[in-house]
């Protein structure tokens, strides 16, 4: 094989289509873009404009709220856990709390704190020390004979 015999894969390069460039090319003289008016030229965006009738997001009403303080929790769920238990990432005989959680991988950062959720089964006895946890979380773990307790989070000095 030589340099001058490399060539790509077929089919993994498309050509640019290149307009304006003549009348023999398909798409010479206006580009492809009709005659005169408003969408011809360029720099000009008509969005929502509905030719000086009230746009229909301007007609329709305003609906709903946000809460500014609302809670972001890290969701984690008792599968994946166990998953990280048996891959030997967890100790499962250690307490299980939200910073064994963030350093074994498991959940990127706390955000409002770490909540544990129902999703999965998990075998081993574990203690989990957690910001929340749904009802059905915590009854599988103490059904597999460990312990689930919701702490309130802490806030983080220097986040």
């Amino acid at each position: 094989m030589k340099l001058n015999e490399l060539h790509d894969n077929p089919g993994s390069s498309k050509t640019k289509k290149r307009v304006a460039r003549g009348p023999g090319s398909g798409k010479g003289k206006t580009a492809g873009r009709g005659i005169k008016g408003q969408k011809s030229r360029s720099g000009v965006s008509i969005n929502a404009y509905e030719g000086g009738q009230m746009p229909l997001y301007r007609r329709l009403p305003k609906r709903g709220f946000t809460k500014p303080n609302r809670k972001s929790w890290a969701v984690v769920n008792l599968g994946a856990i166990a998953k990280f238990i048996e891959a030997g990432k967890i100790d499962a005989k250690a307490e299980i709390n939200e910073d064994v959680l963030v350093t074994s991988g498991l959940v990127r950062r706390k955000l409002d704190g770490i909540r544990v959720l129902a999703k999965g089964e998990i075998a081993q006895k574990v203690a989990l020390v957690v910001s929340g946890a749904s009802k059905a979380a915590v009854e599988a773990v103490e059904k597999a004979g460990g312990t689930l307790k919701t702490a309130e989070p802490v806030a983080a000095a220097a986040e």
